[in-house]
């Protein structure tokens, strides 16, 4: 999996279709979609219209809590491909564990069983917590290769990523500039380390994301920040500097509560 992505919510259909295109083109291998976006179509004829091989790019996309059933991801599966076009899909997550309908174990049953018949590449969850995925690893002996959670340096989320870690799950970020209506990439410790770096703020955010291992899928459509967010691999960040950066965490408790949200 790439080491950065494009993220697609909330484009509708014809945006994400010039997105996708035009983040191809500029080199990224990886984009974020899911059902709920509403957009998985113009994904698709974005990936059609910018001529990458289709074993070139990584797919990831989502499912919502109708399918949380062993035998319904199945059927999540066969609507998102056709929707997106393809014969497979690269990184398929459940989109929210849902914990009131009690149905996330089922639903990465099912995962497991498309996983073994080969119609997705890597299987994964979306905003689970710990204890959601200490229950998937109870009763199916399995964790996901991937978590994908709203992270960023004011949502460092170091309980989550530290369980990631000590159990070999991916850490992919949504929301890893901040999300609508966030001010992080103006706050002054972002903006001093761009000067001293020579890069813009939503650089130093990105690489951020980068020297702690995370995926980050950032959304834009405007192809200079498209370039600008993949363009974070020719510098590193200090310890002071990282440090300086975590130091914006608001808490846990700031993050989306996927135990009261979900779809």
């Amino acid at each position: 999996m790439p080491r950065i992505g494009l993220g697609t919510s909330p484009m509708d259909d014809a945006e994400s279709e010039r997105a996708v295109a035009a983040a191809l083109e500029a080199g990224y291998r990886l984009i974020d979609t899911a059902e709920n976006y509403r957009n998985e179509a113009g994904v698709g004829r974005g990936l059609k219209a910018a001529g990458i091989a289709r074993q070139d790019v990584f797919i990831t996309t989502k499912f919502n809590q109708r399918w949380h059933g062993v035998d319904l991801v199945a059927q999540a599966f066969e609507a998102s491909a056709a929707r997106l076009g393809v014969d497979y899909i690269d990184l398929l997550l459940i989109h929210w564990p849902n914990p009131d309908q009690n149905r996330y174990v089922e639903a990465w049953q099912g995962l497991l069983q498309l996983f073994e018949q080969g119609q997705v590449r890597a299987i994964g969850t979306s905003n689970f917590k710990p204890p959601h995925l200490a229950r998937l690893l109870a009763e199916t002996g399995q964790l996901p290769d991937v978590n994908q959670i709203q992270a960023n340096p004011e949502l460092a989320r170091s309980t989550p990523r530290a369980y990631h870690a000590d159990n070999g799950i991916v850490t992919m970020a949504w929301s890893p500039l901040g999300g609508s209506g966030s001010d992080l990439v103006t706050r002054p410790v972002v903006t001093e380390i761009a000067n001293r770096h020579g890069k813009q703020p939503a650089q130093i955010v990105l690489r951020w994301h980068i020297e702690l291992g995370l995926v980050p899928v950032p959304k834009s459509s405007n192809p200079a920040r498209l370039v600008q967010n993949l363009d974070v691999f020719d510098f590193g960040l200090t310890t002071e500097e990282m440090r300086s950066l975590s130091a914006l965490d608001r808490g846990e408790s700031a993050a989306v509560d996927s135990d009261a949200f979900g779809h």
